[in-house]
């Protein structure tokens, strides 16, 4: 049982910055793909962006394109979330998860059927 801890959300003012982090706090053996998805209330839970652990393979939703960057640090077992220049739309409470299927196609990678283990999330609010 692969566990994930999320970490870095808070309040910032739209334009600004902020830096998630998820920590994966057991074995991560078998950890194929990484991704941090959204939700806000009201609304279904959404693919921000999707990383394989074996090779650059990455895939983006089209609303946060050009504004956040998805990386990780192995030896530290963390799963970053870089999110620049953000908007009110933004708002939401970010979920980081983890998936053991292997070659994963790109188009799958924002899909949350493709994912086995999630975090316990972590709020971030943007204001105007």
């Amino acid at each position: 049982q692969v566990q994930l801890v999320e970490s870095g959300g808070g309040s910032v003012q739209a334009g600004g910055s902020l830096r998630l982090s998820c920590t994966a706090s057991t074995y991560t053996y078998g950890v194929y793909h990484m991704g941090w998805f959204r939700q806000s209330p009201g609304n279904e839970r959404e693919g921000v962006a999707g990383t394989s652990i074996a090779d650059s393979l990455q895939a983006y939703a089209k609303s946060v394109q050009g504004r956040f960057i998805i990386s990780r640090d192995s030896a530290k077992k963390t799963l970053y979330l870089q999110m620049d220049n953000v908007n009110p739309d933004d708002t939401a409470m970010y979920y980081c998860a983890a998936g053991s299927r292997r070659s994963l196609r790109q188009s799958e990678m924002l899909l949350e059927t493709s994912y086995n283990y999630w975090g316990q999330g972590t709020q971030v609010t943007v204001s105007p």
